[in-house]
């Protein structure tokens, strides 16, 4: 997502190019491409998908919208397992309509993964709950702290259920650190995410994530705190920013790396 204006085909020979060596891919462009024909463009290429973006949008109350739901996540887990990655990240969805009951819409997820999870061990893919930030409650997601996801998914194993963490997301939270160690210890860390913290943050807030240095959040500190908790994985860097997406990809690709090198490593 950080460089959606490249084609995967654009994008697996730039990363190739740049010596990245792995991609976290999201679900549409790769259903417009094809997914088997996708896995064996990044296969080809050498790279490794690290994710696949996204399942999840779980607290429907219709049952109809909750069967769909269900099956479009199933499909997830079926496309992630034909990509060769093994961690499906879930925004978990909003309040339904007219709807002020987040405790429901929280419980309403944890069924949900009670079919999921094992659906998903039996084809190698864990389920990453992501925590979003509480500004996504209302419209997006219900879970916004470490604390919340890692309640949830500690219902399930740890090679079903995990979490996702992403400092755009959580690098305000003073109880974020110890729940790293946590999700650590419990060996619940399915995927690091980076993206910085910009102000003033752009209309309509969704694409408001920051390029690496440009923003609030420490990305060393939150690297190294990562790693003290055992996570020896991936890490992503996901932007979604209108700036960036209107410049040369190719071009934002080398920058994002040279900028991970330079505030993460």
């Amino acid at each position: 997502m950080t460089v959606k204006q490249l084609s995967l085909p654009e994008l697996t020979a730039a990363c190739r190019e740049l010596g990245v060596p792995g991609v976290g891919l999201w679900r549409e462009p790769v259903q417009q491409y094809g997914v088997a024909s996708a896995a064996k463009l990044v296969r080809d290429a050498g790279l490794t998908v690290t994710t696949l973006c996204r399942g999840g949008f779980l607290t429907a109350i219709d049952p109809a919208e909750r069967a769909a739901a269900l099956a479009d996540n199933r499909a997830a887990v079926d496309e992630a397992a034909t990509l060769g990655t093994d961690t499906l990240v879930l925004v978990s969805g909003g309040l339904p309509a007219g709807s002020k009951d987040l405790h429901g819409a929280r419980e309403r997820i944890a069924d949900a993964l009670a079919e999921l999870g094992p659906y998903a061990a039996d084809h190698g893919v864990r389920l990453a709950i992501e925590p979003l930030h509480p500004m996504y409650a209302a419209d997006r997601c219900v879970i916004s702290t470490l604390t919340q996801a890692l309640d949830l998914a500690e219902r399930f194993p740890a090679e079903q259920v995990g979490v996702a963490v992403d400092t755009y997301h959580i690098w305000w939270d003073d109880r974020a650190p110890a729940e790293v160690a946590r999700a650590g210890e419990g060996g619940r860390i399915h995927t690091f995410q980076l993206a910085d913290w910009t102000t003033p943050l752009p209309a309509g807030v969704l694409n408001g994530r920051g390029q690496i240095g440009d923003g609030a959040v420490d990305m060393r500190e939150w690297r190294e705190r990562v790693d003290a908790a055992g996570y020896r994985g991936p890490i992503e860097v996901e932007l979604f920013n209108e700036a960036l997406w209107a410049r040369d990809g190719k071009e934002v690709l080398r920058e994002t790396a040279e900028r991970f090198a330079l505030h993460a490593l």
